[in-house]
């Protein structure tokens, strides 16, 4: 598993829990949806800590909550 895939599964399941969109998570974190959509896509590989950030901001958590999962904390990361 990649550090991207880590995040979308993370990301996914927290728009999922809190029933919102890519799009509405966006909005709600001050980023483009284009932005959003990259990470989620897989298409930015490595999202920079101040999107994480905003990321986080948005779905009313803090960056460790957010990367505070179990998938984070026990995977050994493949290169990509």
């Amino acid at each position: 598993m990649t550090y991207s895939d880590v995040i979308i599964k993370r990301l996914s399941a927290l728009c999922e829990e809190r029933n919102i969109t890519v799009n509405k998570l966006a909005t709600l974190s001050g980023i483009t949806q284009s932005t959003v959509e990259n990470i989620m896509s897989g298409k930015t590989k490595n999202p920079k800590l101040k999107t994480l950030h905003k990321l986080a901001i948005g779905l009313n958590m803090s960056v460790s909550e957010l990367l505070d999962f179990p998938e984070m904390n026990e995977t050994i990361f493949e290169d990509e």
